[in-house]
């Protein structure tokens, strides 16, 4: 059996009514901190919103995603899903990045090949 070196971390839920981002950003930093490559991979289009800057709420999700960049974590958005809410590039937290499907699929694919660990929030 391999040992995992990187982790993809798949988000889709709302933002506001679910614990799912809370666990996504924790889960990143986590795995981080042990070293592990860490890529939070957003895919619809209520999960987007949580890469739209300057949110306003009872979550700080601004800062802990800040503090997942800052620690090499990777935040990934669907074109599609972003596109579903109107959100633009310029809208997004900067570091972020929106990837087309074609990236995405590629990229679970690429993680189902090498053995890594996926992991559904």
């Amino acid at each position: 059996m391999s040992k995992v070196t990187k982790v993809l971390i798949l988000l889709n839920d709302m933002v506001y009514e679910s614990t799912a981002p809370q666990h996504a950003l924790r889960f990143a930093r986590c795995y981080r901190k042990r070293g592990i490559d860490a890529t939070i991979m957003i895919w619809g289009p209520m999960g987007a919103i949580l890469t739209k800057k300057n949110k306003v709420g009872t979550q700080n999700y601004d800062d802990k995603i800040q503090e997942c960049l800052d620690l090499g974590v990777k935040i990934k958005c669907c074109e599609l899903a972003a596109s579903i809410i109107g959100m633009t590039p310029d809208e997004m937290i900067p570091g972020t990045e929106i990837i087309t499907t074609k990236e995405l699929t590629n990229t679970l694919i690429e993680y189902t090949e090498e053995g890594q660990l996926v992991i559904y929030v």
